[in-house]
């Protein structure tokens, strides 16, 4: 039981960092509706600007979000503001290749500024843990999990107490009935995509400081947010914790048991027998 307590808590811990890497994937499908193919690419910009501020600065790497988060948000809300909207209401593919346009000048951006080099967000925390008898837990990863409850929880407070966060749920509800009722839609999406691009810089920086990562590095952490919020589905905040839970969860016990090869493999099939089951997500709208 000791070896299987193991891998379920460290399963747990990095199911919070996936549910922060999800968030903005999720809150932007469930306010817009837009797929954000660059949502990765995003997140890997924050772990760069972090890089930038360590390496300028001298600053520790959580410090940092203090000063990559409203950077990244000013990111989201130009590029709703000035591509995005434009294109909102004309069919599925044109968002769709404008976000894939956007993740390939960023992944090409990065590999101009900063080379292909494999780059990491130095800490001493990643070398630090906790021990409880024969557990060992990770405080670099514990700490990516209260960082990631406690964005998850703020923002969810954010919508249900701010007349900002009740105007973009009601934008997302009814955008006509929005409308009607003299909200700005445009801007509500605006400041919505600013919201998923602060929470794509707290991952930004936490997966910095967790993982090594490349210009192009985005898609493969598009690929477990897609994972996360397919599981708990699209739109749904609760929906994207619990979604990272189950795919971190499944990954570190397939890794467990059948070796470290089948991690991925054990993750997406669970993927998949919730989609059989669930076609919508665990919390997603029938």
């Amino acid at each position: 039981m000791i070896d299987l307590a193991q891998p379920i808590i460290n399963g747990l811990l990095l199911g919070g960092l996936y549910a922060v890497i999800a968030l903005g994937l999720s809150t932007i499908f469930g306010i817009v509706r837009v797929v954000n193919l660059a949502h990765g690419d995003m997140v890997i910009l924050g772990s760069y600007l972090s890089l930038a501020f360590c390496m300028w600065l001298g600053l520790n790497p959580l410090w940092t979000i203090l000063l990559v988060a409203p950077i990244m948000f000013c990111v989201g809300f130009l590029i709703q503001s000035v591509l995005f909207n434009r294109v909102l209401g004309k069919g599925m593919e044109p968002p769709l290749l404008m976000a894939f346009g956007i993740s390939i000048i960023v992944q090409n951006f990065l590999l101009l500024v900063f080379t292909s080099d494999a780059r990491a967000l130095k800490s001493d925390l990643s070398m630090m843990t906790i021990s409880l008898g024969e557990i060992n837990i990770s405080l670099l990863y514990l700490l990516n999990f209260l960082i990631g409850l406690a964005v998850i929880l703020g923002l969810r407070q954010f919508f249900r107490k701010t007349f900002l966060g009740r105007a973009i749920r009601a934008a997302s509800d009814d955008v006509v009935a929005a409308k009607l009722v003299g909200a700005n839609t445009s801007s509500i999406y605006a400041y919505a995509m600013g919201i998923a691009a602060l929470t794509a810089a707290v991952a930004g920086v936490l997966v910095g400081m967790t993982f090594i990562f490349y210009p192009h590095t985005g898609p493969q952490y598009l690929i477990i947010a897609f994972g996360v919020v397919i599981i708990g589905g699209l739109g749904s905040i609760k929906g994207t914790l619990v979604g990272g839970f189950i795919l971190a969860m499944a990954q570190l016990l397939g890794a467990h048991f059948f070796g470290p090869g089948y991690q991925l493999l054990c993750g997406y099939m669970v993927l998949l027998i919730v989609l059989a089951i669930r076609p919508n997500g665990i919390f997603g709208k029938a």
